[in-house]
């Protein structure tokens, strides 16, 4: 083996031309005050999410929205003979579902799922759903009712509604038109 002495000098320089200009560490430790992120309002921007995905994800179309006293409604090619029927509580109500106390998400499974138990197998029929008139004071509006009268606009088996006449809830409560299934 060819073992040559190598200068002490040229390996410094070799050193000094690969690494670089370098600055001194004056200190070796880590400060003990780092700098904080700036505050957010992390409440507010939660509220603020919460806000924007409920009105994304709204099922109520704004449009179709009737917060008036009586709720009226018939599917293209219902006859007015039958809404007038319907309106004057003609038609035997087969079923019953009160939505008194619920939540709109409890409220909107229970009525799918009412409508979907009262529309199997059965010939076209009337029900009866009782949101209520949701005047805990005289200034503030329904919750549900508005939801209710949307909700079942969106389903393909409800022919028709209407207010229920005054002995059978009146303006909190709905006659719902049922078609037969298939």
């Amino acid at each position: 083996m060819n073992d040559k002495p190598t200068d002490k000098a040229d390996d410094l320089a070799l050193f000094h031309a690969a690494v670089g200009e370098v600055k001194p560490v004056r200190n070796d430790r880590v400060s003990a005050n780092p700098k904080r992120p700036p505050a957010r309002p992390r409440q507010a921007e939660l509220d603020e999410q919460r806000v924007m995905f409920d009105a994304m994800h709204d099922d109520r179309d704004p449009d179709t929205l009737d917060t008036a006293e009586h709720l009226s409604y018939a599917r293209a090619g219902v006859q007015r003979r039958v809404m007038r029927k319907l309106r004057n509580g003609y038609y035997a109500i087969q079923g019953e579902l009160d939505l008194h106390g619920m939540t709109q998400k409890e409220a909107r499974d229970a009525m799918i799922g009412f409508i979907t138990e009262q529309n199997s197998g059965k010939p076209m029929c009337c029900v009866r759903i009782i949101h209520g008139k949701g005047r805990k004071t005289a200034t503030e509006a329904p919750v549900l009712k508005p939801y209710v009268a949307g909700w079942l606009r969106q389903r393909r088996e409800i022919l028709a509604y209407s207010s229920a006449k005054p002995a059978h809830g009146g303006t909190g409560a709905l006659y719902v038109l049922l078609r037969r299934p298939g």
